[in-house]
C-alpha cells in the first residue's frame, strides 16, 4: 500500500476511512471550512460524507488521496491530501482545509510539508500544483510560504451562476532532474 498514516510533530496525519464520516459531514458543512470551495456545495446530509470517503477508499492505485488532521491530543482539525495525480507525469494537485479555530496555529504547514516529502520521496511526484481562489490569502501565503510558485490563471467552471478565477502555484521536486 502507497498511502499510509503520517505523522508530525504535533499531528497524526490518518488516511480517510468509514470511521470518519460525522468528522467529514461537520467539516464539510461547515460555511467557513467550506467558503473558497468552489468545486461542490457543502454537504447537506451524511450522504455526501459517503461519497467523499468512498472517493479516497477505491483501490490502489488510485489518483487521488486524502488524510484527517488529527491533533495529538485526538482532535480532528482538518484535511489535506491529492487529487488529479497523474502518474506517468509525476505531477498532482494538492488540496487543504482546516476548521477555522485552528488556522493560524501552523498546523496545516506542518501537514502539507509532511505530505510534499512523502509526495516527492514516496509518490514520485515532480510537480505539486495548488489552484486557490484569488481572494484566499490565507491559503495563496501558505503555498508561498512552502515555496510554491504562481505560474498562472485560470478560470475556474462555473459554480452557483458565477465564474471563479484561481490562481495557480506549483512546486517542482528539486531532486528530480527533467
Amino acid at each position: 500500500m502507497l498511502f499510509k498514516n503520517l505523522e508530525t510533530e504535533r499531528l497524526l496525519l490518518k488516511n480517510i476511512c468509514t470511521e470518519d464520516r460525522e468528522f467529514i459531514f461537520d467539516h464539510f458543512s461547515h460555511p467557513k471550512v467550506t467558503e473558497h470551495l468552489y468545486d461542490e456545495e457543502p454537504l447537506s446530509d451524511i450522504s455526501g460524507a459517503d461519497e467523499i470517503i468512498n472517493v479516497y477508499l477505491e483501490p490502489e492505485p488510485r489518483t487521488q488521496h486524502r488524510w484527517i488532521l488529527i491533533t495529538k491530543d485526538g482532535e480532528k482539525i482538518g484535511t489535506c491530501g491529492f487529487h488529479c495525480w497523474y502518474m506517468r507525469q509525476g505531477i498532482c494537485d494538492v488540496g487543504y482545509d482546516l476548521r477555522p479555530e485552528y488556522e493560524g496555529k501552523g498546523y496545516m504547514r506542518e501537514a502539507l510539508e509532511t505530505i510534499i516529502q512523502f509526495a516527492f520521496e514516496e509518490m514520485n511526484i515532480k510537480k505539486i500544483n495548488a489552484c486557490i481562489y484569488i481572494n484566499n490569502d490565507r491559503s495563496s501565503n501558505l503555498a508561498k510560504r512552502l515555496g510554491f510558485k504562481f505560474s498562472g490563471e485560470t478560470e475556474n467552471c462555473l459554480f452557483r451562476e458565477k465564474e471563479y478565477l484561481h490562481n495557480i502555484y506549483s512546486l517542482e521536486n528539486s531532486k528530480v532532474s527533467e
